[in-house]
């Protein structure tokens, strides 16, 4: 079985410090987790699709917002359940209390034979990148990392 993959896009932008901005998982499987649950947006890369145009698509999808300008890639990494997932990092700004994701729907609770819905993404934050550490998923830590190593190469 081929290995899933997800693209998606790691949005920084400058204050004092560089910050992150990551997403929480939407539906009652994630509600009450926060350290090591929060992700960047992203999702799967269909058949024929190309991996940036999923990227910016699914940042769209799952938070509202769209991002143009220069973007950065990163070396992709594969996350502890073996997905891959190849990210951009791409300056930009967003106001979290704006987000708008769009919906999934769960049969909840299990075995009730009651779909519901909920938002793929519950809420966004922006984290200074030693914090965002703490919170994102521990497979997606290489990709802060490897922001933090081209901005002090830029300089910011």
């Amino acid at each position: 079985m081929p290995p899933r993959v997800s693209a998606g896009l790691l949005l920084y932008r400058r204050r004092p410090h560089l910050e992150v901005f990551l997403a929480h998982p939407g539906g009652p499987l994630w509600v009450s987790r926060d350290a090591g649950a929060w992700t960047i947006p992203k999702g799967r890369i269909e058949a024929g699709e190309d991996p940036l145009d999923t990227a910016r698509r699914e940042f769209n999808e799952e938070t509202g917002f769209t991002v143009d300008g220069e973007f950065l890639p990163l070396r992709p990494v594969v996350q502890g359940g073996g997905k891959v997932v190849h990210a951009w990092a791409i300056e930009g700004d967003c106001d979290p209390s704006r987000l708008r994701s769009n919906l999934f729907t769960l049969e909840w609770p299990p075995r009730s034979g009651r779909l519901q819905q909920f938002p793929e993404v519950d809420r966004g934050a922006w984290f200074r990148a030693d914090e965002a550490m703490t919170r994102v998923l521990a497979g997606q830590v290489p990709l802060i990392r490897q922001l933090l190593a081209y901005a002090s190469d830029l300089g910011l």
